[in-house]
């Protein structure tokens, strides 16, 4: 046997289950969203929305994600001391998320939230104040394109009621929110 045919190597296909998952650049996230309605003083219920967002991952543990939500549907009649208003709030944020694969199905995400919020319907100063957060969920893949994802994230704003009552707060306001949808994968 000559000596070249000696260091030849044997190509050997993998089946396409251990060949990995494919990487894809972006991810397309649209799911029901709950939000407590800390952002308006003296309220008692949380309203319930919808949020979508799109990331654009930079590698296999990084993205940057642009976000909104809108939350205008009441869980129960709003009860907002002294009014009869029906509360609102809109948000944009921009977040960068760090995600890992946990075990077989399952990965993990957190994120640094930033941007900006309105609360409407309610009588309060500025119109939209800067916010940001933190949060975080997990991701069950259904396919290699499709996801379903659970999430949660603590969000600070600063609103001022315009004529404040005793008791409220005249700086920062703080509210938490949840969601749970489906992601798509390009």
């Amino acid at each position: 046997m000559p000596l070249a045919a000696t260091s030849q190597i044997v190509k050997i296909h993998k089946p396409a289950a251990e060949a990995g998952e494919p990487f894809y650049k972006y991810q397309a996230y649209a799911g029901y969203a709950y939000t407590s309605l800390n952002q308006v003083n003296q309220s008692r219920y949380g309203l319930q929305g919808v949020s979508l967002s799109l990331m654009r991952n930079w590698g296999k543990y990084f993205g940057l994600a642009a976000e909104g939500e809108d939350y205008t549907i009441a869980l129960q009649k709003p009860i907002v001391l002294g009014t009869t208003v029906v509360p609102t709030v809109q948000s944009v944020f921009f977040a960068p998320e760090f995600h890992a694969e946990i075990y077989g199905h399952f990965s993990g995400f957190v994120r640094g939230l930033l941007g900006g919020e309105h609360t409407g319907g309610f009588n309060q100063s500025p119109n939209i104040s800067l916010a940001g957060g933190g949060g975080g969920g997990i991701e069950y893949r259904l396919t290699p394109r499709f996801a379903v994802r659970a999430s949660g994230d603590d969000i600070a704003a600063s609103f001022t009621v315009i004529n404040p009552a005793p008791g409220d707060s005249p700086h920062k306001t703080r509210g938490s929110r949840a969601g749970i949808g489906i992601v798509y994968k390009f």
